[in-house]
């Protein structure tokens, strides 16, 4: 494989370069006026005023609970897919082979999910770019993610059981693309001065994964040493004497 020393001069190299964002995947936007628009709004506007992530997670009064996880759905895919569209188009990434560059002792398998055919073994980085397709195939389908201009009915879809589901798969995906990040490309992105923005943008999705109880133990297991302190910090920040 790649010497490590050699990625990161490489990666040292494009700093100069790095896109603010672009690349395979392009941020999803929230149109203005509808009510995913206005729940992204909240969410910028507690960070942007100095309001700590706990607040930033913690549903608004008055709001759906089930159309402010849609939301982040969407806002937590923006972070990630503008992480990965820094090295998604390094030739390194080609080095890795089907059932490579996963966290230490599991592989995550693709599967379409439509129950046509077994999962299969993929490379990591394939792995990534397959999970970050397939949710913007699902953000786009008007009948699973509706559009909101019709609020009332966009709510009536986000609190079926099938939208649960939907969220339920796309946050359990978007935290194994964490995990790979972590476990093989943290060192690169380190190099880009971009470890920052993905602790940050970690932990964000930590707390409200945290709040509304939407990963599985059995997920997080694997990277539990990367999650515990995290969760301890959320845990700690709910406590009436906390501010942080």
């Amino acid at each position: 494989s790649t010497d490590p020393s050699l990625r990161i001069r490489y990666y040292s190299a494009m700093k100069s370069s790095v896109p603010s964002a672009g690349g395979t995947f392009q941020p999803l936007r929230h149109r203005s006026g509808t009510m995913r628009d206005r729940l992204h709004g909240y969410t910028k506007r507690t960070l942007g005023a100095g309001g700590s992530v706990t607040e930033a997670v913690r549903l608004p009064p008055g709001e759906s609970c089930a159309g402010w996880v849609a939301v982040h759905a969407i806002d937590f895919y923006n972070d990630i897919s503008t992480i990965w569209a820094v090295m998604s188009t390094d030739p390194y990434l080609n080095s890795f082979g089907p059932g490579e560059g996963f966290p230490s002792g599991v592989e995550y398998r693709w599967s379409e999910g439509h129950g046509r055919s077994a999962p299969v073994s993929v490379s990591a980085p394939v792995y990534i770019e397959k999970v970050l397709q397939w949710i913007v195939d699902q953000i786009n389908n008007p009948t699973k993610f509706p559009d909101d201009d019709d609020e009332a009915e966009a709510l009536r879809v986000f609190q079926t059981p099938a939208f649960a589901a939907l969220c339920g798969q796309i946050f359990r995906r978007l935290f194994r693309v964490y995990g790979i990040i972590y476990s093989s490309f943290f060192a690169t992105l380190e190099a880009l001065g971009m470890a920052p923005h993905l602790n940050t943008a970690f932990k964000h999705f930590m707390f409200f994964c945290t709040e509304f109880g939407l990963l599985p133990e059995r997920e997080i297991e694997p990277l539990e040493v990367l999650v515990k302190p995290i969760r301890k910090k959320y845990y700690l920040s709910k406590q009436p004497s906390s501010s942080k």
